[in-house]
This record gives C-alpha cells, sequence and structure tokens, in this order.
C-alpha cells in the first residue's frame, strides 16, 4: 500500500465512526482555540505596555532616591542617606551627551476654577519635559526656562482636566487654584491617554518648584534624563553615577535605570506571563489528547479482523502502524484547525465588542498551534498504533 493508499483507508474509517470522531476533535478544537485566544490576550497586553512606555522614547534615564537591592535595607531603618535635590538635577545637565533633564515632584492635589473643581495628580516639571518625555501643548506653551529653584505661579492643564474646568472657553490666560495657590494657566497638553492606569490628559503641570512647595516637600521623587543617542546609553549612565555619587559623599543611595532596560524587563515579565497562560490553557490539550488514545485503543480491539486480514493479504507491520498514526495525526490536525479559526474569530469578536481590550496574534502562534496539533496527534496515536501492529495477524483472525 502507498501513502496515499493509507491516508484513504484513515479517512474512511474515521468516517465510520463519525460521532466518536467529531468528540476527540472537539476535545482537540477546544484546547487550541483556549490557547489562540489566552496568548493573543497576552501578547497584546505586553505590546500595549511597552507602547505606552515608548510613548516616551527610549533614550531615557530614570534616577530614583534609594538604592534597589536583592537583600537587606536601602539605609539606616529603611531610609536614604541623601535626597535627590534641584542642585542635583542642575549639576546632571552639565553632562556631555545629556539632551535635557525634568526633576519631578508630584502630589494629587484639587484644582479647582470657579464652582468647577476636581482632584487630580499635579506633577511639578520643567520645560524640559517637552524634550524629555515629548510632551507638547496644543495651545499655548510651558513657562519660561531658567532657574528650577524659582517657582512661577503658572501651571499647564491637561486637555481633560482643562475641557472639566472651562468646557469651550478658552483656558489660556485665565487662573485656577490647586491646593491653595492661585495659578495661571499659559497652556493646555495634547492628548497622551492613558499610563498604567494614571490619565495624563486630566493632569495637571507646574513648576517643580512650585510643587515642592505645594505639597511641602524638599526632595523630588524622580529625575529623569534624554540623552542623545542610543550608542551613549553606557557612558551617560556611568556620568550619571559618578557626578551623584561625588554630590552624596561617595554613597550610591540611588537607582539608576534606562528605559531600554526597563522596556526590555517588563516585556520578558509579560512574555512569561504569556506563555504561563498559554501553558494552563494547554491542559486541556492534554484532554484532548487522551481522549484520541482512548478513541483509537478502542478502534484497535474493535478492528482486530480487519487488521489480521491486512497483514494477511501482505500488509506489513510498519504499513498498519502508519494506518493507525494518521489517523489519530487526522483527527487531533482536523481539530486543531477547527481550534484555530474558532480562536482567531472569537478573537476578532473581542476587538470588535471590546476595542480596549489589546489582542494580537502572531502569526508564529498560529504555526505553533498546527504543530502542536499534528505534535498530539503523534502522541496520542503512537501506543495503539504500536498495538495494532504487534498483533499476530492468524491470532486475529480467529478472534474475529
Amino acid at each position: 500500500m502507498t501513502s496515499a493508499d493509507l491516508v484513504r483507508l484513515a479517512g474512511r474509517a474515521l468516517l465510520a465512526h463519525r460521532l466518536r470522531s467529531i468528540l476527540s476533535m472537539l476535545g482537540i478544537a477546544i484546547g487550541v482555540g483556549s490557547v489562540i485566544v489566552l496568548t493573543s490576550i497576552g501578547e497584546g497586553a505586553r505590546e500595549y505596555v511597552l507602547a505606552q512606555f515608548s510613548q516616551f522614547g527610549t533614550n531615557l534615564i530614570a534616577i530614583h532616591p534609594g538604592k534597589a537591592k536583592t537583600t537587606g535595607m536601602p539605609g539606616m531603618l529603611g531610609g536614604t542617606t541623601h535626597q535627590l535635590t534641584l542642585e542635583d538635577a542642575l549639576a546632571l545637565r552639565r553632562i556631555r551627551g545629556v539632551e535635557g533633564v525634568v526633576p519631578l515632584a508630584f502630589g494629587l492635589a484639587r484644582v479647582e476654577h470657579g464652582e468647577r473643581g476636581r482632584s487630580v495628580m499635579v506633577y511639578g516639571v520643567t520645560p524640559d519635559i517637552q524634550t524629555v518625555w515629548r510632551f507638547h501643548t496644543r495651545q499655548g506653551g510651558f513657562w519660561r526656562g531658567g532657574d528650577p529653584r524659582r517657582g512661577e505661579a503658572e501651571t499647564v492643564l491637561g486637555p481633560k482636566l482643562a475641557r472639566e474646568l472651562f468646557g469651550e472657553q478658552n483656558p489660556l490666560g485665565r487662573f485656577v487654584r490647586a491646593g491653595g495657590a492661585r495659578l495661571r494657566v499659559v497652556g493646555v497638553m495634547e492628548p497622551k491617554g492613558m499610563l498604567l492606569g494614571f490619565d495624563l490628559d486630566d493632569s495637571a503641570y507646574v513648576p517643580v518648584a512650585t510643587a515642592l512647595d505645594l505639597f511641602n516637600q524638599i526632595e523630588l521623587g524622580e529625575i529623569d534624563v534624554a540623552y542623545a543617542h542610543p550608542d551613549l546609553s553606557e557612558r551617560v549612565q556611568a556620568d550619571l553615577k559618578r557626578v551623584l555619587m561625588e554630590r552624596h559623599d561617595g554613597e550610591e543611595d540611588f537607582t539608576i535605570t534606562s528605559q531600554e532596560a526597563m522596556l526590555e524587563v517588563s516585556g520578558n515579565v509579560l512574555r512569561v506571563i504569556t506563555m504561563a497562560v498559554g501553558a494552563i490553557a494547554g491542559i486541556s490539550l492534554l484532554v484532548g489528547a487522551i481522549g484520541i488514545l482512548t478513541m483509537m485503543w478502542i478502534a484497535v480491539g474493535e478492528r482486530r479482523g480487519e487488521i489480521g486480514l491486512a497483514r494477511a493479504i501482505g500488509a506489513s507491520r510498519a504499513q498498519v502502524w502508519m494506518l493507525f498514526l494518521y489517523e489519530a495525526v487526522a483527527v487531533a490536525l482536523v481539530g486543531g484547525v477547527a481550534g484555530i479559526a474558532g480562536g482567531l474569530g472569537l478573537c476578532a469578536a473581542l476587538g470588535v465588542f471590546l476595542p480596549g481590550l489589546p489582542v494580537r496574534t502572531p502569526l508564529e502562534f498560529v504555526l505553533a498551534a498546527l504543530l502542536t496539533s499534528v505534535a498530539t496527534g503523534v502522541a496520542s496515536g503512537v501506543l495503539p498504533a504500536r498495538r495494532a501492529a504487534a498483533l499476530d495477524p492468524i491470532e486475529a483472525l480467529r478472534a474475529e
């Protein structure tokens, strides 16, 4: 018998037991479909998070107070030896290759105009935010640059906050109150959307010295540094560390994190989560494989006479082995294709009915699902095929 003959015989055998074959295919289809949907959601979430961070650019370094350690405490009673200050930020501006520095202080405050008001995040920054964070104004502009230690009574509003406070009126030149401080609106930001649950459009931006006074703080929460070219990353980080340690009496009581490293770590973590979720969904594939194994094992017992006759007229053990293996692979492959189609259809439906849910199915996921289906069929069919091939033709015919 040729391979084509074996394929035809396998197909006829499956059609002869349609219900049993369909139920086995359904188990594989559910498993493959579940893997496709869950891994697509995980991959979509990974790309969404990376895109959210990437909107700030990749040539970005964040400096936080306190040294990140795997063991121990970051200082006496968990504190730090020195805090990050505006003077630290001014010193970092002089490093070669640095394009901009944003000292950051932030807190929650109620911003009001007339009878309207809402509690929002207020970020103390400098005009370098336009270079470092890639934030730009839609109306007006930022306050004048210069010494960040001088607090101006001015603010730039996020577009949502501006709309809530002023409606359709032009907010430029008007005044708002933030935490008791009277601030003149000099600009309205371009829409930026959400970042990890924080609505950047529903925020206010003020000079960093103004924010420190507003929240009664003496230290910065963060310093962000933008550098000119990706090749400068290691050198700039080394220079930042050197300058800050000189200012902090040789203490490395701060943590430097590049945007590139953060994106890589975040991507790897989310990729592992995606694979873990896919593996959990893959348990249903194991159930489907057991179903195929059971079906084929029963089929061998039911077709002993057919096997004995095939051997009697010249079929070899290998051909009998391949016949039953083809049947198992066919069941798994058809079920896998159905599962892929169903999974892709469900992903498309999620995109329509839940547009906010990030869903993406890379081609390699589809190919991997198809190969997994074939591998499942092979793994499920090996034992029944070996049992069929090992039957003695005379004993098989006698049993019939």
